[in-house]
Parts: C-alpha cells; structure tokens; sequence
C-alpha cells in the first residue's frame, strides 16, 4: 500500500507553549526594548522544534482495518486498527474513522492505537453495537501519531470503503436454552408422533383413570363393551406467516433499537420453533405498499433464506397501508393459515383500518396480532407527579395506555389473539402463544 506524504500540525502541547510565550514576549519587550528580536526568534525555533518532532515519529508504512463482513443489528462486533511505522519513535497514535451511522452513533469514532512490541506494530480496538439493519460502511481513516518530545504529529488520511453487512438478530436462535428446549419439548429435534393432543386422530387407547373424558369414543367404547379414548395427533404442515409492519410506526427505538429489528427477531425464533415443529413459515412485509412476500420456507436447513428475506424489510417513514397490504396476503393464501401480525398504533381513529382489515382476515385464517409494551409510557403514566408538568405528562400517558387497551379489546372482539409484551419477553412469549394455538389445532 502506498501512502501520500502526511499532514504535519502542532500538538496541543505546543499551541500551550506557544500561548506562554506570547506574554514572555511582552515581559521582554518592556524590560529590554532593544531585545525584542528575541521574541519572534523563540517563536522560530519553536516550530523549528515541531517539524524535528514530527519528522522523529516516523512514516507509515501499512495500516490495516480488522472488521467482520457481517453482523447482527444490537449485537457488539470488534474492530481493530493497526498501523506499521518505520524511521523514527511515536510518542503515542491515535486513529478516526468516518462510518455508516448505523454502525456507530454519529457516523464517526475515535480508537485509541497502542504500541505492541511483540508485532512492533500499533494496535487499537473498540466495539460497536449496530442500530439499524443494512449494510454500512465504513469510509474513512485518520491516523495521528505524535513525536518523541508530544510537539509535532502526522496526519495522515485513508479511503478504505470496507463493507460490514447488519443482519437481523437471531441470537436467541442460536441461545442453548432454545436448542435444550427443541431437543426436550414434545415439538423436539427428534420427529416423532405427538399424541394427546391436537385434532388429528392418531389410535385408540384404553381409558385410564386421569384421561379427560371428552376424548371417550362412545361409539367405539359401545363395540367393544369397554371405555377407549381417542389418541389424536397435533397437526403438521400448518401454513404460518409473519407479517411484518414497515411503516412508521414500527420505525420508533425502543431501547435503543426500532420496533421493526425487535419484530424481526421475535419472528424469525418462533419461525425456526415452527420449522422444528413440521410447519411451513413465510415472511410478508408491508408499508405503503406491500415489500416482501417470501415462499414458504419448510426445512430447518433453509432458516438462512428466512434470515436474508427479512434482511430485505426496509425502515420507511410513511403510514401503513393496512387495507392494501393485508388484502394482498389474503389473496396469495390458498388456505387456511396462522398470521402473525407485528403492527404497532398510537390511538384508536389511526388503528380505525388496521382493525377493519385485520377483522376480514379472521373469517378465513387465525389471526395472532403481536404489539411491543410501551414502557416509557407506562413509567411516566406511573411516576409520581412532582410538578404540574410531570402531572400533565402523567394524565396523558395514561390516557394513550387506555387507547391502546380500548383497540386490542376490539381486536380480541373479532377474534384476533392479542399479545402485548416487553421488548425482552415478546420473543419467549410468542412462542408460547403458537404452541397454545397449534395445540388447539384450529390452524389447519
């Protein structure tokens, strides 16, 4: 790599120094008047001593950036500058990166580089925690490194385009209490026959003091003099789709983290449970305007074409076209299926088509709508009021809570199963909501 001919620049420690001998000039010039030549030839020798310093710290013979190609969007990944100089002693380095904002809060970050004596090399590293999905880049370096004597630095400036890929977050896939979970639990690794539970008649079986005795077959128990129960089998195959809300909405933080990255993570758990669980799984993104309508993904081993579909979900700060997108879903499904739908709302008059849309789809699917707890409104809506402001603050917070109680009743009227958790629970919780549907067996 070759490197142009850095920037030379005072130090601060010099703009001090400098500063001091602004008024020693003038002690000088009162005291000896005929000495003030002495002045100007302090100043010289002073950035003499800055080009000397700056020219001891040595050139810059490689620098490296060490950063993943991918990445998950509210997971920390390292990066790593290092930096080989030649001909002189670094006082000490320090390197600024310009980047995308969504890998660090700004677009910009400061590391501070070390020097390794076993490479004989700078090193730096610091962590990021990427915001937002998509791929970001990382643009731009400055290196600064000082002299000996901390009076003169380089600067010295590099283009690197180095691309980082955010995905979406599927830790809580890759987490050992799901993998123990899926290995143990009745929709386990192991593919077998589930019986008990479910609508799909499997065999016949002796009744047995504990049974339930809705599951007596009279007719069978009437042939053979003797009680049997019915062993029915919980059902496989069920069409399960994830639709996704894009619009803006869903593009508020919470945490530190939009609604729409918590959904996708949320979604992309429980399709992989339902993968495990023998059922089918699509993904259906939508904000103005339908976006992404995935085919439906059946095997485990294809979880990655999920994860890159939902990759594809992008933020838009438009409202939601209810009506158009869930009238196209329901158009492309051929049966009767689960819809998970991720949506969020602010009040009841713009839910008004959100609920009128989601009720069509109940008459021909099961409709599961999944929205994220407003925390900080219920800690304002809770806080004692100090003040008449923080009183004002509290009545409306509570007022916005009851608004969102009044429209999941309404969804709950329709027959819509509502689920309404903690950002850090929505993941655990949805799962349990689909294996209480799927054990139901009103999917299929």
């Amino acid at each position: 790599m070759n490197f142009a001919m850095p920037r030379i620049v005072p130090t601060t420690r010099a703009a001090v120094l400098i500063a001091l001998a602004a008024p020693a000039a003038l002690v000088i010039a009162a005291v000896a008047p005929g000495a003030w030549t002495i002045a100007p030839v302090l100043g010289l020798a002073l950035l003499f001593l800055v080009m000397i310093d700056a020219a001891s710290a040595g050139r810059l013979v490689d620098m490296r950036i060490v950063a993943p190609a991918d990445c998950e969007v509210g997971e920390a990944f390292e990066l790593a500058v290092l930096a080989d100089l030649a001909g002189g002693h670094a006082g000490g380095m320090t390197a600024a990166l310009a980047l995308d904002a969504r890998l660090a809060p700004g677009g910009r970050a400061e590391i501070a580089l070390q020097f390794d004596g076993v490479s004989a090399s700078w090193q730096g590293k610091a962590q990021f925690t990427p915001g937002r999905r998509g791929t970001g880049n990382i643009e731009t370096v400055w290196l600064r490194w000082t002299g000996p004597l901390g009076l003169g630095a380089r600067i010295h400036r590099t283009e690197i385009s180095r691309a980082v890929r955010v995905w979406p977050n599927i830790a809580a896939v890759r987490s050992p209490a799901l993998q123990t979970f899926l290995r143990d639990a009745q929709t386990g690794l192991i593919a077998r026959r589930i019986r008990g539970e479910g609508t799909q008649f499997e065999a016949l079986s002796e009744f047995r003091p504990g049974m339930e005795r809705r599951r007596i077959d009279w007719k069978s128990s009437a042939r053979h003099v003797s009680l049997f129960a019915r062993e029915n089998e919980v059902e496989r195959n069920n069409q399960i789709v994830f639709a996704i809300d894009c619009g803006q909405a869903m593009c508020e933080p919470i945490a530190g983290m939009p609604r729409i990255d918590r959904a996708v993570s949320a979604a992309l758990l429980t399709a992989y449970v339902a993968l495990k669980s023998g059922d089918r799984v699509s993904l259906f993104g939508f904000a103005a305007r339908p976006e992404v309508m995935t085919p439906f993904i059946t095997d485990t081993r294809d979880f990655f074409r999920l994860q890159s579909d939902a990759a594809r979900l992008d933020y838009h700060a438009q409202e939601t076209n209810f009506t158009l997108a869930l009238a196209t879903l329901a158009s492309r499904l051929q049966r009767r299926s689960l819809i998970v739908v991720f949506s969020d709302f602010t009040d009841p008059t713009s839910a008004e088509l959100m609920i009128e849309s989601i009720g069509r789809l109940v008459a021909k699917h099961v409709v599961l709508f999944v929205t994220l707890a407003d925390e900080e409104l219920e800690t304002i809506a809770t806080a004692p009021p100090g003040d008449m402001q923080s009183l004002a603050m509290s009545v409306t917070a509570d007022s916005l809570l009851r608004q969102r109680a009044l429209v999941t009743r309404r969804l709950a009227q329709l027959g819509v199963d509502v689920l309404e958790a903690p950002y850090n629970r929505i993941g655990t919780r949805l799962i349990d909501a689909y294996l209480g549907i799927k054990r139901k067996g009103v999917i299929g």
